[in-house]
């Protein structure tokens, strides 16, 4: 046993040579690995000898079997040492052989799996340390509010504080992070966000707590389930499997790679969000929708977490509805003649039936906002369409309304055929006045306008994005025009998928060939068939 301490000595003393032979550095690298795996003396003696910070300097060298070696030895001392003393960082970018690949997903793997233990950590409610930092994270946000001097009005100020935050449990929010994944870790993640990225955190916080629209994005319960969706995409807690070399670059580029990876994908959270005009009840939706962007995003490579910002970025809700479609439509099923045939004849009847439904809604009608003065009391209109389709009726109103108002309520009218365009956005006549220079991007996107003879118009401001395509595919519908808002592509998409499901719902599994069967022969005689009379 000593004279193989001895050996082990001498050949660290190799290893950590400034200038060594390359070959000689090679085969003290790969000895060392052995020696580490195979015994728990020699691999004491060797991580005595050698350090993690001494083995990274053969990282900087441009001979990648020699990277290739470091690193292997690196993931040996790691899954040999306690997980109390497991620190280490290793940074590059470059592009790497096979082996190394390899070498670098298995300690990527290692390096995420030091988070199971706070993944799998409930909170303890009762815990007074870890109630802290919930208390800390309202602290960073509601400082400047006065602090209550009552206990009880002091617990209704926290309880309405802690919803602000987004916490499903406003009143006892430790009992959010008793759910394993990802336990704690979350609440580590939120508490990283708020004291390194502070404006970020505070931004988020106040943008969506200030909403009165119920499309506030909770961000207690969002930040927690962004932490178990990283958890599963990054497989955290699961053993590296053997021949893989799936790693990312960016991880190894930032000493609080996970952290920094959080903060990246919690602001995309919040900006698609914002995309889908998400509501409460959207919130699986979102995450789904966040989970492929992340997912997409991380396919890429990025070399560096500003990589991965730039491509997030890119990939909008708008574009992943749009990737979707495009890969469902390249699917070899959907690119047979015979199914290709299939949908040319079913598209116009549900554009047909898309056409009729907005119909439908205008003849239900609308209550629209008045552009006017912030200082002034708001004033809204109603607007709705004939049952027969010919006439477009509006006025004033008292105030906003959710149901239909009479058409004797709404003495202006408007004749269909009188209408010679439907302009949108900045093209609009109330877009160009000086005082909606002043409206903001959202009401832009909203606005819409009717001209009717003689060379007159009627405004519009939707009051989301959902109204403002139905009014627009309504009127191009009612012009003879396409209709072309997002909301009839999503809609079309939606509906064309599923009758095409269910037209081929008895063909599945069977090959659908490319051509019709050939039409057989005439028969040489008729005598065949039966005579009713």
């Amino acid at each position: 046993p000593q004279e193989r301490v001895c050996v082990c000595v001498c050949i660290a003393a190799y290893v950590n040579q400034p200038m060594v032979d390359v070959s000689i550095l090679q085969r003290s690298l790969a000895i060392l690995e052995s020696m580490v795996l195979n015994s728990h003396s020699l691999y004491q003696r060797v991580a005595q000898e050698t350090t993690v910070a001494q083995l990274i300097t053969h990282l900087q060298v441009s001979n990648q079997e020699i990277q290739t070696y470091a690193i292997a030895l690196i993931n040996a001392l790691f899954l040999k040492t306690p997980e109390d003393r497991r620190q280490h960082i290793i940074r590059g970018n470059r592009p790497v052989k096979a082996e190394m690949a390899h070498q670098l997903y298995v300690l990527q793997v290692l390096t995420f799996n030091l988070l199971e233990e706070r993944m799998m950590t409930k909170m303890d409610p009762n815990d007074q340390t870890q109630r802290d930092i919930i208390f800390e994270l309202r602290r960073i946000v509601f400082d400047g509010d006065s602090d209550p001097s009552g206990t009880e009005k002091r617990k209704a100020i926290y309880t309405k504080d802690y919803k602000m935050l987004g916490f499903t449990n406003p009143v006892n929010p430790a009992m959010d992070f008793t759910q394993t994944p990802p336990g704690m870790l979350a609440l580590d993640n939120m508490l990283y966000l708020a004291k390194v990225h502070q404006d970020t955190y505070i931004r988020i916080v106040l943008e969506n707590s200030s909403r009165e629209d119920k499309h506030e994005c909770p961000f207690g319960r969002s930040a927690i389930e962004l932490t178990r969706v990283l958890c599963d995409i990054l497989q955290v807690g699961e053993l590296p499997n053997e021949g893989c070399n799936d790693f990312h670059p960016m991880f190894f580029t930032h000493e609080r790679a996970w952290e920094e990876f959080f903060c990246v994908c919690i602001q995309l959270l919040n900006k698609t969000w914002k995309e889908m005009r998400a509501t409460a009840e959207d919130f699986n939706k979102v995450m789904t929708v966040v989970r492929e962007q992340i997912t997409r995003a991380l396919a890429m490579k990025p070399p560096s977490l500003e990589q991965l910002r730039v491509k997030l970025r890119s990939l909008s809700y708008a574009e992943v509805l749009r990737l979707r479609q495009s890969e469902r439509m390249s699917q070899d099923d959907f690119q047979s003649p015979p199914i290709i045939e299939l949908r040319e004849r079913i598209q116009p009847e549900i554009l047909e039936l898309i056409k009729q439904q907005r119909l439908s809604r205008l003849c239900e009608g609308s209550c629209f906002r008045k552009l006017a003065n912030r200082r002034r009391q708001e004033k809204f209109w109603f607007c709705r369409l004939s049952l027969n389709h010919k006439v477009l009726h509006y006025g004033d109103l008292d105030e906003s309304t959710q149901g239909e108002v009479p058409f004797e309520l709404l003495t202006d009218t408007i004749p269909v055929s009188d209408i010679k365009a439907v302009l949108t956005g900045k093209d609009c006549p109330h877009m160009k006045e000086k005082s909606a220079l002043k409206q903001n991007k959202e009401v832009l996107e909203l606005a819409f306008s009717i001209l009717y003879d003689p060379d007159e118009a009627l405004n519009f401001v939707a009051t989301n994005k959902y109204e403002y395509c139905i009014w627009t595919d309504g009127l191009s519908a009612l012009l003879g025009k396409e209709l072309g808002s997002d909301l009839t592509r999503s809609d079309l998409d939606t509906l064309m998928s599923m009758e095409m499901k269910l037209r081929l719902l008895d063909l599945e599994n069977i090959t659908i060939p490319e051509a019709p069967p050939p039409v057989p022969k005439e028969p040489s005689t008729y005598n065949f068939t039966y005579n009713y009379g």
